[in-house]
């Protein structure tokens, strides 16, 4: 098959999304000059080939799954999404279809003459009456029609179901009749889901019927519904001699997990008057380990001379990603048939497949429409001669290229020309064209140069030229997402080294955290200012965003700290060399006025590998396989980006505290926050009458109780060393409040003032005293008295005295180049 050239014609054009069509959900049937398409949406059309034009629009409730049609009924089965079946019969459609062109001939309105690839719809739709529904289910995934049987498979909350329903006799009414047999295929487990609306399927289960030569089912029933007809060999040896004796058709179902199941039909009725075990009735023939996308059967052998009629001696499976399996009759060593199975790999992923008369199989992929042939070339085979030809497989399958791309649905039609081949296919971009193959001629033979021949020479040439433009342009998209997206990586990992390789000094990339009170929405709020700088070389593009995580002192004691901290996600947008960057985020209190202290806060730079490389891995040409947008993710890491540490700060009472007392008039400090009200309190007071006062706990604490005193003495000599030259020029006391209280707002009148001790007011609205002092202690060291620096915290507020405390123990605690002086305002 080397230089197997196809002859394309374009047919006409549908309307398709922005992005063009996408693989697994289009359908095509024909039926004489008929083609039933469904394009994946809620729309059925009707296009004539000999008259060339749409004669017909259908539109259903819901997507359209699948299609199935009855040539002898004429009647056109189609599933909906989450709908059911519907049944549409032929006569009655082409009635109306055929009044409503006498209606808008009279309006003059030529619309079904129109080519639909703007994207909108012809003008003359017929609506589809929802009686028409003949089986309403939701969870109906696919199903096919043989003779008077209707098969379905529905999607269940764990299981996959088959179902059987008893079809009418023509000109009754089409539902069925009712249902005559049921297995669950416990091989499966579909997508979890809410029991009410399950999620669909990524992949739809494939359904065929397969019938024994000799069967009384008629061929051209098996052909309607994509059925087939097996050598009797064949299907003995892989559905059993049960199904052979009965001579009933065997329901193959290849499900999204891989499994290829059987159901032996008659056996599956039979079991609802002797009921057995379920399990008994589904056969597993093979696990492809990816999803089954097509069944199919070929005529491979050579036909003897004294044999008229044909039937398939071969069966294929398809798996998504290309695995193929093939199964056949053959003879082993001892002279015995058995079936042989042989696994291939084809190009993939696989986005639709189809199978001719003869011993070639047609799939298409993402970037090409390929032809493979199983044909065995030796001499014709006979089964029941143990010493003749062993009906063997190829070793190897070699896929021929026919240069067409973006095929997302394909049927093999069945004008096809002695010796050749005839495809309908429908591109990505919405355009059903024929492919005509000549299967017999390895090398085209020259031909005497006509008008007529050449003007066709030239119309293929044109199409070859745009089905050659359109695989470029997809190609060339594709590897420009790969460039950008290596590019953005490269950039991330500089960023990423820069950031971990310094350990000391200060880095290319920080973040600092500073609080301050603000009036929001009435009521006073702390807030956390965080700045992002960038001091390296590099730019935080895509990608790149700034966490902020708020750890309360409440939460921190909880288990699952993860769960119980706030975080809050900034995506950074273009932080360039030099650049700085600030985030404002409430920490404050909550709706009950409290505000647990201290509160943690941890800045990251986060880098988000789904949003950058997610565009890479699924490209965005139309003709691309729908099933990328959920499983090529699935490479990246389970954490989905790059956590990088910027900074931990830690926010306690001595940063929180407010100075009213030092605010000077015209530029006042807000008062201190109102504590939370009780309702009880409230009531009470309200009874008590204006004037009296409620002796609460708080309020007696506060009026007969001394208040909380805490003191921590320091050494003064450590002390100088701590401060170095910060304290140059003001007295060692003032310097000690100064460096206690760098972190907060009122720090510079502090310094103005030289004080050595001031009263704060806390979150709640209770005082805090703070003073320092310079003491000697005695009783510490045997060589003599030692000079100390003594920090004595008060407040009425046994709380909020440890709250201060707690802080002021953290400043001495912690390292000395963590200390943050802040420099005098100038």
């Amino acid at each position: 098959m080397v230089g197997l050239t196809p002859r394309v014609d374009y047919l006409a054009g549908f309307c398709c999304p922005l992005g063009g069509l996408a693989a697994g959900k289009p359908r095509m049937l024909c039926l004489g000059a008929e083609i039933f398409l469904s394009t994946g949406s809620e729309l059925v059309y009707v296009y004539d080939r000999e008259r060339g034009l749409l004669t017909a629009v259908y539109k259903f409730p819901g997507q359209v799954w699948h299609l199935e049609l009855l040539a002898l009924r004429r009647a056109l089965y189609v599933l909906c999404a989450r709908r059911g079946i519907y049944c549409l019969s032929l006569d009655q459609a082409s009635r109306s279809v055929s009044q409503d062109d006498g209606d808008d001939k009279d309006d003059g309105d030529d619309g079904d003459s129109e080519d639909s690839q703007d994207g909108e719809p012809p003008s003359s739709v017929i609506p589809v009456d929802p009686d028409a529904c003949v089986l309403p289910d939701a969870t109906l995934c696919t199903f096919t029609v043989l003779d008077d049987v209707l098969i379905t498979l529905a999607q269940g909350p764990t299981q996959w179901k088959m179902q059987l329903f008893k079809c009418p006799c023509p000109g009754e009414d089409p539902r069925p009749r009712g249902q005559i047999g049921e297995v669950e295929l416990s091989t499966c487990i579909p997508p979890a889901g809410s029991p009410r609306e399950p999620t669909a399927p990524h992949f739809l289960p494939v359904l065929c019927c397969v019938s024994p030569q000799g069967s009384r089912v008629l061929h051209s029933h098996l052909r309607g519904s994509g059925g087939f007809t097996l050598e009797e060999t064949l299907f003995g040896l892989l559905f059993g001699a049960d199904a052979s004796l009965l001579e009933s058709p065997v329901i193959l179902c290849g499900l999204p997990d891989g499994h290829l199941c059987c159901v032996v039909l008659k056996t599956l009725v039979t079991s609802r008057l002797a009921p057995g075990d379920p399990k008994a009735l589904v056969k597993i023939l093979h696990h492809l380990e990816e999803p089954v996308v097509f069944i199919g059967a070929l005529r491979t052998e050579l036909l003897a001379e004294d044999v008229e009629e044909s039937h398939s001696d071969c069966l294929v499976a398809l798996g998504h990603h290309g695995r193929t399996l093939v199964m056949k009759a053959s003879w082993d060593e001892a002279g015995n048939l058995v079936p042989v199975l042989r696994e291939y790999c084809l190009p993939g992923p696989v986005l639709c497949a189809a199978c001719g008369r003869g011993s070639c199989m047609y799939h298409s992929t993402p970037s090409d429409l390929c032809v493979v042939d199983l044909a065995w070339r030796g001499t014709p085979w006979d089964p029941t001669q143990p010493d003749g030809s062993p009906g063997g497989l190829p070793s190897l399958l070699c896929p021929t290229t026919l240069n067409v791309c973006s095929v997302v649905t394909l049927s093999v039609s069945p004008r096809a020309p002695e010796g050749g081949a005839e495809l309908l296919a429908l591109s990505a971009k919405g355009r059903l064209m024929t492919c005509r193959l000549d299967l017999n001629s390895e090398t085209p033979c020259p031909t005497r140069v006509t008008a007529a021949n050449t003007g066709q020479k030239i119309k293929e040439f044109l199409s070859g030229i745009f089905t050659v433009s359109e695989r470029v342009s997809s190609l060339k998209k594709a590897v420009d997402q790969r460039n950008k997206a290596l590019t953005c990586l490269n950039e991330a990992m500089n960023v990423s080294c820069a950031l971990l390789s310094t350990e000391e000094g200060p880095r290319p990339i920080s973040c600092t955290t500073t609080t301050s009170w603000s009036r929001l929405q009435l009521q006073d709020m702390l807030t956390a200012t965080c700045l992002l700088e960038n001091s390296s070389d590099f730019s935080l593009d895509q990608g790149w965003a700034l966490c902020v995580q708020v750890l309360t002192s409440s939460r921190a004691s909880e288990l699952d700290l993860a769960s119980s901290a706030v975080t809050y996600t900034i995506p950074v947008d273009r932080l360039g060399p030099g650049s700085r960057w600030e985030v404002t985020l409430p920490l404050g209190p909550g709706e009950d006025g409290v505000l647990d202290l201290p509160v943690t806060v941890s800045c990251t730079l986060f880098y988000s590998l789904r949003e950058v490389v997610g565009g890479a891995l699924i490209p965005s040409d139309s003709f691309n396989d729908p099933s990328l947008d959920e499983h090529s993710l699935d490479v990246l890491p389970e954490q989905e980006g790059i956590c990088l540490p910027l900074s931990k700060h830690t926010v306690d009472m001595l940063q929180c505290l407010r100075f009213p007392s030092l605010a000077t008039p015209h530029m006042q400090a807000p008062g201190p926050l109102s504590p939370a009200s009780d309702p009880v309190d409230t009531f009470l007071g309200a009874c008590l009458g204006p004037g009296s006062e409620l002796a609460g706990p708080a309020s007696l604490q506060a009026k007969y109780l001394p208040p909380s005193v805490a003191a921590i003495k320091m050494s003064v000599e450590l002390l100088r060393a701590t401060l170095g030259d910060s304290h140059s020029g003001v007295s060692l006391c003032c310097a000690t409040l100064q460096w206690l209280l760098a972190e907060n707002a009122a720090v510079d009148i502090l310094r103005a003032r030289a004080l050595s001790s001031v009263q704060g007011v806390a979150p709640d609205g209770t005082d805090v005293h703070l003073i320092v002092r310079e003491v000697v202690v005695t009783d510490l060291c045997l060589a003599g008295p030692i000079q100390a620096m003594e920090i004595q915290v008060e407040s009425s507020s046994l709380a909020n005295m440890c709250r201060a405390h707690h802080a002021v123990i953290g400043r001495m605690q912690a390292p000395p180049h963590t200390l943050r002086i802040r420099e005098p305002a100038s």
